[in-house]
């Protein structure tokens, strides 16, 4: 358990989160608590490195004294090799976003399947989960994708450009959930796969300010579908609105992005954050920084 005699340095590695809010949200619970806390980005973009070095920079940060990192876009499955533990849940997803230094050594964890989990039961309660539609199974998506199913979605379609990496991971999760149906989904089965199913999801980067757009048709949706987002930077992404303007039940980013905050939290200092409070702290960091947009990691 943490004392006030302690101080974190922490980091968030990954492409273009130098405006994230992420560091914010964790230095304010700090301050609740008494604890002194620095949180900086270390953003590839601005650094000039590409994704593969994510073990370095870890060793380095060993090196200088960090305590923890959080892992984005596009280092949650490469940071993997670079550990030297990974917890079952982390192992399972083949993705890591919280990474623990603990007497010279690298502990992965993963709290967006948790981050996500809490935003569906929180804001989506009875909300119907014999089908579900998501877009995206990278590093969030995987995440995602195994919450629902812990949520008792019985039957994941799951679409990716990359239609290797749906499979690989609809086999994979199909293996974990095995009273659940898992399967990959053809681009072009959308049109049908969508109407009918209780609810989307999209865990990629479309809808971003500098990625704008949406990863499925708003036609296909009637009403009846929830939709859920894990972008953030804008939350009130062109799916959201369109969805809601649809009458759908929406599950914005922030709710994921709070949650993973909360739990990343509690894993690093050992102290139990407030989630309405940081949820509320979102919120105002959200209205100021949607005067002046800036690109924002996809679920940070």
């Amino acid at each position: 358990m943490s004392t006030v005699s302690e101080s974190y340095l922490v980091g968030l590695i990954g492409a273009g989160i130098t405006a994230s809010l992420t560091p914010p949200m964790h230095e304010a619970e700090a301050a609740h608590h008494g604890l002194r806390y620095l949180y900086r980005p270390v953003d590839l973009e601005v650094i000039g490195r590409p994704g593969t070095d994510v073990g370095e920079l870890l060793r380095a940060g060993r090196d200088l004294g960090f305590n923890a990192f959080n892992i984005t876009h596009p280092c949650k499955q490469l940071v993997l090799s670079h550990l030297d533990e990974v917890t079952p849940a982390a192992a399972a997803l083949q993705a890591v976003n919280t990474v623990l230094v603990r007497d010279g050594r690298f502990i992965g964890h993963n709290t967006d399947q948790s981050g996500f989990a809490a935003g569906l039961a929180t804001e989506l309660p009875g909300a119907a989960r014999d089908t579900v539609v998501q877009i995206g199974t990278g590093g969030a998506g995987s995440a995602v994708a195994a919450a629902l199913l812990s949520a008792g979605v019985r039957t994941l379609h799951l679409f990716d450009v990359d239609g290797a990496r749906a499979a690989e991971r609809a086999a994979a999760l199909g293996a974990l959930f095995p009273g659940s149906e898992v399967v990959a989904a053809l681009a072009g089965a959308l049109p049908e796969l969508v109407p009918a199913a209780d609810g989307v999801v999209n865990a990629t980067p479309v809808g971003m300010h500098h990625h704008p757009g949406t990863p499925v048709d708003p036609a296909l949706l009637d009403g009846h579908q929830w939709v859920a987002d894990v972008v953030y930077l804008p939350v009130d992404t062109e799916l959201v609105v369109a969805a809601r303007a649809k009458g759908c039940r929406v599950l914005d980013g922030g709710h994921m992005a709070v949650g993973q905050a909360v739990d990343a939290f509690r894993l690093i200092t050992g102290v139990a954050p407030d989630r309405a409070r940081m949820r509320e702290h979102f919120l105002q960091l959200l209205a100021a920084r949607q005067a002046t947009p800036t690109p924002a990691p996809l679920g940070r």
